[in-house]
């Protein structure tokens, strides 16, 4: 019998593990906002998002260890950017808009 399925699920965890975290309106809004920003900080994300700063920091530590968010240090300021240009391509399916 010939087996036509792939059996190496290291690829398949890998995009559900990206999928779940971008499953919650808070991070899918975060993402979506990243890439039309191109960059940000945590203190601009709570004002956009009316969050208090702890909630929008989980999230962030959540898109940051699927690899979905970067940081980049300014100073005293942390910004984040998109990191998986991956994530572009699904939220312009999601939307169906051109971001930046």
């Amino acid at each position: 019998m010939d087996n036509n399925f792939d059996q190496n699920f290291e690829q398949f965890n890998e995009v559900s593990e990206l999928l779940k975290a971008l499953a919650h309106p808070v991070r899918l809004c975060i993402v979506k906002g990243l890439l039309k920003k191109g960059h940000c900080n945590v203190g601009y994300m709570q004002e956009c998002l009316q969050l208090p700063q702890s909630t929008v920091s989980q999230h962030l530590q959540k898109l940051r260890s699927c690899g979905i968010v970067k940081t980049e240090r300014n100073g005293l300021e942390v910004n984040y950017t998109i990191a998986d240009e991956r994530v572009k391509q699904l939220v312009q399916i999601f939307f169906g808009e051109e971001l930046s």
